[in-house]
């Protein structure tokens, strides 16, 4: 075999040899030796071109991104997952109310609550080598960079999801090839760090889709499918899907909705459904559907599929949504502050600091997706807005002037009457429903929770009767004074003369009970002077009344609401639920807690129970406030209500009406309503049209609670009354003076009992105020007689009352002790006050009588010391005194039969004025006797004379002595005839 191969090798040697021997093979060696020299030298200098091209490029790359640091791991983690999340907000029970104000909406999401269909579209259309490139694609960059050279027309564009995620991160959006290089250069190094899986999902997460149903500008998958075909992502169906990957290349020409939520017109949804389209083709050219799939797909009406236009949650629920929102910073500012080591609590006091953390909280809830829970029941909250709604009478609309914000225009708007109110759960705190105005387009300001005002008579049970209960002052039908000032100068030097809501009433000596029900202001006024050394302000501080001034502490007028600087419907609402818990204080609140974006709680409302009275107080002063529902000023709205519960209740008004409150509660809810102009107005305006201020708030206070039994009944109508704790007792007391019953108080039938807080409330002194008394009457009021009073005028049998009782009960602030048992009093026939009248010595001015038919009137006579008035008859020379007619009693006396009469005033020391005038009824006429007809055969006899003594000639009547008790017509010269006095006019009441 090898002799056989050598002989082989040799003669193909011998056959080259003689083809490279002859003449044609030597010319065709100098040819190919030539042409090969040619080709190295070509390939040569391509080599060195492509070698030069390069290194220039490398440098010029080496330049682009010489600026560029060495970003290290974490931080391009950190930068890729930095992407804004929008916050959303829900009612009570996970329901969703919506998202915060934001100028981007976005949701995060995970890969695998995509739909499958989303991630082939995004390979088909944005990157269709995405999972095995290393962060570029090299000849998609050529083919961008040559057009980008070449101005072509058609722009493919050469970044690939990695990419793109790095400029919408970490760059900006800048077009230069600085901003590429870079871009490439952290791809490529992106890739080292993050798989594939978390790549795609950020890039889910941050790109742009357009706007929503409600023209919001949105960001991510997730948020896109929500909204703009109201489902989940991973619900997305192919046609779906196609759509919503068409977007991001031409994100608002794409998009179905304009900027106000309305669906495009079917010109505007064009390129986004051609888009669509496009996707489709490429999906299954690529090969992720199939051509069954594909013309499904494209003979699908996508515009069916479109969310409906929908506001958002700040139109649909501006009050709510914007005071979650307010409530949910101030939480996150102190979170943040606290985070920096910095006591929350300074943000209160320090303005700049406060400033700061607010931003950071706003911006905060702006990007970081958190999920704020709130307490508010959303039937409650629609049901209170239905009441709010269809309410009649709130009063009639102003007008007044403001500035356009947007114009800067001066322009007139409505000015209606508004109204806040609160309602919320006693033992928890919980706010399950608000009003916040009337119309939020009107006025934005929150009138529940934002808008301070002065709260009238609602102030009373918690700064003066509880207080008062607590200090052991009084119990529930302690004796009060409700009579008016005299000559009492304020903590300024002013006089201050206040009044009851009929500033002509005062009632007196009347039980705190009944003080309170009615809601007498000099009563609560006189009471709150004499506990005011103690500074029960201080229980306002406990209430977390927010605005509390120094003149808030020393000021009586603030025990009937005159607070400096005025309460919250929140804050007077959470006061009242106080009472309702035995005295503790529960905070309300409307934010229960707040979740981060992955769902971990970072705030957690926790409920803690401050004592403020105690719970033997709290159900004395709730016991006296059921009374304002049964018989006092609350009694229109239980009417109203549609269920009996264990209500106590409060109304309030204050100064002109410029405010009216409700406050009521059982023991689950409490529930405060407000009515009031913006600019403190009288709401008396046109009661003829709206009724009275405080039967609105009554009415609108009853259909609120109304409806919020239609929502919850066992809620709002539990099966459990307030009962008695230990420690409230009920005592025996003498009604007058509060002291324990003497013989002479119970001889007088005075005695009464009524609840105390036996933990302080001290026995005290047997009662010793009482005298016996008579009296008379002058103007209405009562004086002890004097020793030279006719005793006709005399009360006689009273049971009066000594000076140190007056001066205990009126205590600094001085009144007139006639008043304190008026005719009105329950005391009036009983007891009298010690008060001596000054009388002027002179004798009273005469009167004017008149006559009709047989009753007798006459004026009042001009002198101010006047107890009555006597009355005569003139009978020939003397004169008869017919009656005599107590000064209280009216100028009037029914007279019988004919005859002349007068009248004279008698004065408290005796003395009398002259005669009024005569006054006369004359004798009915005899009938005429008929006259018989003459007999002509007889004579005519003259009529015989009258039997019977002849009467006496007619005498003038003898004018009235000075002398008490000595009746006029005793004797003397006759008077002359009377001159009637001038009459004056009854003095004007203040």
């Amino acid at each position: 075999m090898n002799d056989q191969a050598k002989n082989w090798l040799n003669r193909i040697n011998e056959t080259w040899n003689k083809w490279t021997q002859a003449k044609w093979a030597k010319g065709l060696r100098i040819t190919s030796g030539v042409l090969w020299n040619l080709a190295l030298l070509f390939v040569i200098v391509i080599i060195t071109s492509i070698v030069f091209v390069g290194s220039v490029g490398a440098g010029y790359f080496a330049s682009l991104v010489d600026q560029e640091p060495l970003r290290k791991e974490e931080e391009m983690r950190s930068s890729i997952f930095s992407y804004e999340e929008t916050s959303e907000v829900y009612f009570a029970n996970n329901v969703y109310l919506g998202k915060l104000r934001t100028d981007l909406q976005r949701n995060e999401t995970k890969l695998s609550s995509v739909s499958p269909y989303v991630l082939d579209a995004v390979y088909a259309t944005e990157d269709e080598y995405f999972n095995v490139h290393e962060g570029i694609v090299p000849k998609a960059i050529f083919r961008g960079l040559m057009q980008d050279v070449t101005n072509s027309d058609s722009q493919t564009g050469g970044s690939t999801l990695t990419q793109q995620l790095i400029k919408n991160q970490i760059l900006t959006n800048e077009v230069s090839y600085e901003r590429k290089a870079k871009e490439i250069l952290l791809a490529l190094r992106l890739e080292k760090f993050m798989s594939k899986e978390e790549i795609l999902e950020a890039y889910l997460n941050i790109i742009p889709y357009g706007r929503n149903a409600s023209g919001a500008n949105i960001a991510g998958i997730e948020t896109a499918a929500e909204g703009i075909f109201n489902v989940a992502a991973k619900d997305l169906t192919l046609p779906q899907a196609a759509f919503i990957a068409g977007i991001p290349q031409a994100p608002f020409a794409h998009t179905p909705f304009t900027s106000k939520g309305v669906l495009k017109d079917e010109a505007g949804l064009k390129p986004g459904i051609d888009r669509m389209l496009t996707v489709l083709y490429r999906m299954k050219e690529t090969g992720y559907i199939t051509e069954a799939e594909y013309d499904a797909a494209v003979a699908y009406d996508i515009t069916q599929d479109f969310k409906k236009p929908e506001p958002l949650p700040q139109e649909r629920y501006p009050f709510l949504t914007f005071e979650l929102e307010r409530q949910a910073k101030i939480i996150i500012s102190e979170m943040l502050a606290e985070k920096d080591n910095i006591d929350p609590s300074r943000l209160a006091d320090e303005e700049n600091l406060q400033q700061k953390y607010e931003i950071l909280a706003d911006r905060a809830m702006r990007t970081n997706g958190y999920r704020i829970y709130s307490t508010i029941d959303k039937n409650m909250y629609d049901a209170h807005q239905k009441v709010k709604d269809e309410f009649k009478n709130y009063g009639p609309t102003l007008r007044k002037k403001r500035t356009n914000p947007d114009t800067g225009e001066v322009e007139e708007v409505d000015a209606p009457v508004q109204v806040g109110s609160v309602l919320m759960e006693n033992s928890t705190g919980r706010i399950l429903s608000f009003i916040g105005g009337r119309d939020y387009k009107l006025e934005a300001q929150n009138h529940a929770t934002f808008a301070y005002r002065q709260n009238g008579s609602t102030m009373k049970p918690l700064l003066v009767y509880a207080p008062a209960i607590e200090y052991g002052v009084i119990g529930a039908g302690s004796p009060v004074v409700d009579v008016a000032f005299e000559d009492y100068i304020d903590g300024s030097g002013e006089p201050y003369n206040p009044g009851n809501f009929n500033r002509e009433q005062e009632l007196g000596i009347i039980p705190a009970r009944q003080a309170l029900a009615s809601s007498q202001n000099l009563a609560a006024l006189r009471l709150y002077d004499q506990i005011l050394e103690k500074r029960p302000a201080t229980f306002l501080e406990k209430l977390q009344f927010s605005r509390l001034s120094e003149q808030d502490y020393t000021n009586i007028s603030t025990s009937i609401g005159g607070m400096f600087r005025g309460v919250t419907v929140q804050e007077n609402t959470n006061a009242y639920a106080t009472l309702a818990n035995g005295g503790q204080f529960i905070e309300s609140y409307m934010i229960e807690k707040i979740e981060d974006a992955d769902g971990n709680i970072i705030f957690q409302h926790q409920s803690e129970a401050t004592p403020v009275y105690s719970p033997q107080t709290s159900y004395i002063v709730t016991d006296m406030l059921r009374d304002v529902l049964s018989e006092g000023t609350g009694t229109r709205a239980n009417g109203e209500l549609k269920f009996q519960s264990d209500f106590a209740a409060k109304t309030g008004t204050t100064n002109d009406a410029h405010d009216v409150w409700f406050m009521g509660y059982n023991p689950s809810i409490t529930l405060g309503v407000w009515l009031g102009y913006d600019q403190p107005t009288n709401l008396n305006l046109a009661n003829g049209t709206y009724l009275q201020p405080g039967t609105r708030v009554n009415l609108l206070w009853a259909r609120i609670m109304n409806s919020s039994y239609d929502v919850n009944p066992e809620l709002v109508d539990p099966n459990v009354e307030f009962k008695a704790p230990k420690g409230v007792v009920s005592k025996s007391f003498c009604s007058i003076s509060g002291l324990a019953p003497s013989d002479g108080c119970s001889k007088a039938g005075l005695v009464t009992s009524d609840l105390f807080n036996g933990n302080t409330y001290v026995s005290q002194k047997v009662d010793d105020s009482f005298i016996s008394s008579s009296y008379v009457m002058i103007n209405g009021k009562r004086f002890r007689s004097l020793p030279s009073t006719p005793s006709e005028f005399v009360v006689e049998g009273g049971v009066g009352v000594n000076e140190d009782f007056i001066n205990r009960m009126f205590g600094r602030i001085k009144g007139d002790p006639s008043k304190l048992f008026p005719q009105n009093s329950g005391f009036a026939n009983r007891v009298v006050s010690e008060d001596t009248f000054e009388a002027d010595g002179a004798s009273p001015n005469g009167v004017t009588a008149s006559l009709s038919g047989s009753s007798l009137s006459w004026s009042n006579s001009g002198s101010n010391d006047v107890v009555g008035y006597r009355v005569f008859q003139r009978s020939g020379s003397s004169n008869v005194k017919l009656a005599s007619v107590l000064e209280a009693s009216g100028n009037q006396f029914s007279v019988s039969g004919p005859g002349e009469y007068f009248v004279v005033a008698v004065d408290i020391t005796g003395k009398q004025s002259a005669s009024s005038n005569i006054v006369k009824i004359d004798a009915p006429k005899p009938e005429p006797t008929p006259t018989p007809t003459p007999n002509p055969t007889q004579p005519t006899k003259p009529p015989a004379p009258p039997s019977g003594p002849k009467p006496p000639p007619p005498s003038e009547p003898k004018p009235p002595t000075d002398e008490p008790g000595n009746p006029p017509g005793d004797g003397g010269t006759p008077p002359e005839p009377p001159v009637e006095p001038p009459v004056e006019p009854p003095a004007e009441d203040e």
